[in-house]
């Protein structure tokens, strides 16, 4: 590794010799704040490029003092000659509004006490297009993403600090995207969807009040296309290994009449995957309209996702991964193996059933209007509404006829009980609802009201459409149906007062109910019939001080409390006394920021103390099914460091460190027991004291080197480290995930022809090293007593490998 790294050096150095002029630089508002997305172009050319989160530039060029022209909607155009390598610029205001305010309610400004990440377009599209959104993610603090494919693309996800995908909130636009009652987000229903945002914001810990589900960890904001004001077209084409086909085009009308804007965009993606069958054929689209008046902003959004996508969920068992002790020499791993859709024929051959597949459509309407009651004072109102319907199909053998309301059917003299049969359990639903913002900047206070009101409705329902042995049943036979009801009202107000230019006060509070209802009859056949009602307070308070231009602190504490899932609520199975509780976190953060024109560095150190966090120990209810208990005491601590330096001219490092412990204090595990003949004896008991949270990596870090040459040709190398983790919450080393380190090599070229503003190709090399790893793994452990009384332990896992190394090409036109 040592060698490939000076290789890579050694290039650079070598061909950095004839490195071109290169401009950096800060744009900001006539208040100083930071720009985000200002246009940068050298004058009378294409070349250009966009400020990044902290409003800076960096652009080259083959005249040794060009004209750059700085443009954003909102703000008058300036342009400036770069005498030197250095050249900040102020823009002014000449339209009272922008898409800025849309998210500006929910968003974390600069004196926020509290981590957080802006990541920009740019920084978006320079991220292969095969990637889903939380691989766009993975490179930011304490993040690790996970695949079912293996390549990054289908059903994917991310944890933060180790907190699932169900714990983060998730909104666009301001509009929760969290699925209300298993309160994820399913990434797959929304292919390609980064190639319409402008920018998202990740919010670490509790972060600052939003809409939707609880932000019990982390909290992610997009924001879609913004007004521009220039016509463009972009047309995007990725090709990769395993079938990976992604193709988009995308249009936008710029500003017309200094009042209107249309954007659209359109996007295809297919792929084979990694794991066997694990395919994705997926599709989306994104239309926006808007207009601008002198004191008001209507917009309107539509955004859909159609994906059809192979069942690879299960995982590839141990087995197939780790030598078992039976095996012998000939054995071999069978790292894409996939479980999912086998069976076995009357002939006793195993076969695979093609239309194991999840299916769904996904539709997002969004209306919004902003109203600049003067420079100080605006509000914001918007109303949205989502339609989603799909099931996912599956080749069940054996199954009991009991266990779908059949009567067994007689042949003959034989009575039949059991059959093969295709199931599909569907979903359709509708959300809808209001949100509605004033945001008040009188100087030294600025302050954010906000309400939400969002209502769900969710059909689930499971119909049989094949059967080897169908009795008297017919095609489409429900055997269940249930419906689930919940309604989230939420209401926060939030201060910033600075007595000084140098200190920054934070308040934010925030209120949320939330009203569930679940009536109907379980996939089990079981009467599924729950209410559940939860009010929250959630205070945060917090403080920044400017130590100078280039440094900062800032202390925070925040509170979040949330209400358990729907599958939570399912799992205790109608027994009250086992109802999970509401969990509530207090995560406290401190941190310290340095920017310079060459460095910018952060320090943030967290502690997050739960109560009655929801963890799987394995016990049974009263009926046998499975739990999630609240634990009472449990915690995560850590540091997280985050840089990005300009080591020299063109030569830029990026990266984060970060660092934590995460304990569950006095966890007993429950697992259950056999006899020496494997007659069930009930639930083993044990005291382990302080364990692991399962998922939590105690080291996580992430690096991006990279060099530009010129304006036409850039190297990154992009390497990720996620260290060891259990699975479970018994720290035991049989259900651990290892370490593992994985390096990516990028390049691009970029040329600016007459006819285009910009043609770029990207090349990809994955997983450079062929590294074998899984970054993802669930199971469990099992008992068996033999005559003697002695306890030996057995362990079943499933696991996520991820691809060796694999290539993916990205071909990019602009105009």
């Amino acid at each position: 590794m040592k060698k490939f790294y000076s290789l890579v050096l050694t290039a650079m150095i070598a061909v950095g010799a004839f490195a071109q002029t290169t401009i950096n630089g800060v744009v900001t508002d006539d208040s100083g704040e930071a720009l985000v997305g200002v246009n940068v172009i050298i004058k009378n050319t294409y070349n250009g490029t966009i400020t990044n989160a902290d409003g800076s530039y960096s652009i080259t060029s083959k005249e040794e003092t060009p004209t750059l022209v700085f443009s954003y909607v909102g703000y008058k155009t300036n342009e400036a000659k770069a005498e030197n390598s250095s050249l900040d610029m102020k823009l002014q205001t000449v339209a009272v509004l922008t898409d800025e305010v849309i998210v500006s309610a929910i968003k974390a400004g600069n004196k926020a006490p509290i981590a957080y990440t802006n990541i920009t377009k740019a920084e978006l599209q320079e991220r292969p297009a095969a990637d889903d959104i939380p691989y766009m993610l993975s490179l930011t603090p304490s993040a690790v993403a996970t695949s079912e494919t293996g390549i990054g693309v289908g059903y994917t996800a991310l944890r933060i600090r180790g907190t699932d995908p169900t714990r983060i909130n998730v909104t666009v636009n301001g509009i929760p995207l969290n699925d209300p009652e298993s309160q994820g987000v399913f990434w797959v229903n929304m292919p390609d969807f980064t190639s319409s945002v402008d920018e998202v914001q990740l919010q670490r810990g509790v972060g600052t009040s939003t809409n939707g589900a609880a932000a019990f960890g982390a909290s992610i904001n997009f924001q879609t296309t913004s007004i521009n004001d220039q016509a463009s077209a972009r047309v995007e084409s990725t090709v990769g290994s395993f079938n990976t086909f992604v193709n988009s085009v995308n249009a936008s009308t710029g500003l017309l009449n200094d009042k209107f804007a249309f954007d659209v965009r359109y996007s295809k993606l297919n792929s084979d995957g990694y794991i066997d069958y694990a395919f994705s054929d997926h599709q989306s689209l994104y239309v926006s309209g808007s207009m601008l008046t002198k004191n008001g902003l209507l917009k309107a959004n539509i955004i859909h996702g159609d994906q059809r996508t192979g069942i690879s969920w299960w995982g590839v068992p141990q087995e197939k991964l780790f030598k078992p002790e039976w095996e012998g020499d000939d054995w071999k791993p069978e790292r894409t193996y996939n479980p999912a859709g086998e069976y076995t024929d009357e002939f006793g051959e195993t076969q695979y059933y093609e239309g194991q597949t999840d299916n769904y459509k996904q539709t997002h309407y969004q209306l919004f209007y902003s109203h600049a009651v003067n420079k100080q004072l605006n509000v914001n109102g918007a109303v949205h509404y989502t339609k989603g319907e799909g099931y996912y199909e599956q080749y069940k053998e054996d199954e009991e006829f009991v266990e779908y309301g059949f009567d067994p059917i007689m042949i003959g003299d034989e009575t039949i009980n059991e059959t093969d049969l295709i199931r599909q359990k569907w979903l359709d639903n509708d959300f809808y609802g209001f949100t509605a913002s004033a945001n008040y900047n009188g100087g030294n206070v600025s302050s954010s009201f906000g309400i939400g009101w969002n209502r769900y409705e969710g059909d689930h329902f499971g119909e049989i459409i094949w059967s080897r042995y169908a009795g008297t049943s017919e095609k489409g036979y429900q055997w269940y149906d249930n419906v689930g009801e919940k309604s989230d009202y939420n209401a926060f107000a939030k201060l910033n007062y600075r007595p000084s230019t140098s200190f920054n006060t934070f308040i934010d509070l925030q209120l949320r109910q939330i009203k569930y209802t679940m009536s109907g009859t379980d996939d089990d056949l079981a009467p599924l019939v729950q209410s559940h009602n939860f009010s929250f307070f959630n205070p945060k308070l917090g403080v920044s001080y400017d130590i100078d231009k280039k440094q900062q602190a800032y202390l925070s504490v925040g509170v979040s409390n949330r209400e358990p899932t729907r599958t939570n609520f399912k799992d205790a199975k109608g027994d009250a006394a086992n109802y999970p509780k509401a969990e509530q976190l207090i995560d406290f953060e401190a941190g310290y920021n340095y920017r310079s024109s060459n460095l910018s560095a952060s320090v943030n150190f967290f502690y997050m103390l739960y109560n009655d966090q929801l963890v799987p120990t394995g016990e049974k209810n009263n009926v046998g099914a499975d739990i999630m208990t609240n634990v009472e005491d449990s915690y995560r601590s850590g540091v997280e460091l985050v840089w990005g330096a300009r080591l020299t001219k063109g030569f830029n490092w990026d990266g984060n460190l970060s660092l934590s412990a995460n304990k569950i204090n006095n966890y007993t595990e429950y697992a259950d027991l056999y006899g020496a003949d494997w007659s069930y004896i009930g639930q083993k008991e044990t005291y382990l004291g302080t364990s692991d949270i399962a998922y939590s990596p105690n080291v996580i870090g992430s690096s991006i080197l990279s060099y530009a040459f010129n304006s036409n040709f850039k190297l990154s190398v992009i390497s990720k480290y996620v260290g060891e983790q259990f699975f479970d919450n018994t720290s035991s080393q049989d259900r651990m995930m290892d370490a593992y380190f994985v390096n990516n090599v990028k390049v691009d070229i970029n040329l600016f022809p007459q006819f285009a503003k910009r043609i770029g190709l990207q090349l990809m090399v994955n997983n450079v090293f062929d590294v074998e790893y899984e970054n993802n793994a669930y199971g469990g452990n099992y008992y068996q007593r033999d005559a003697d009384g002695i306890d030996t332990e057995y362990t079943w896992a499933y696991y996520y490998p991820q691809a060796g190394t694999h290539f993916m090409t990205k071909l990019v036109m602009e105009f």
